[in-house]
């Protein structure tokens, strides 16, 4: 795997990752690319960070930087409680 100066740990798994989906595609033509990473790293993310904030979703709009109400509708698209 090709690491580039200054990534993270993450940037590093996603490029990984990433990599190897564009190998499995076999020719394939990739699309919707973009929604498909956020959308896979958002639920994740989100879960993570009301459980950090022990489900009091100000806190945890705070921490993501974001509006409390953004992440209730994020919450409702990922079906998460």
């Amino acid at each position: 795997m090709e690491r580039h100066l200054d990534e993270n740990e993450l940037a590093a798994c996603v490029r990984q990752v990433l990599g190897q989906y564009f190998r499995d595609l076999d020719g394939e033509t990739p699309s919707g690319i973009y929604d498909m990473v956020l959308h896979s790293v958002e639920k994740p993310l989100l879960e993570l960070i009301l459980d950090r904030a022990d489900g009091n979703q100000s806190r945890a709009a705070e921490m993501l930087g974001i509006n409390r109400n953004t992440l209730r509708k994020k919450m409702s698209q990922h079906g998460i409680k």
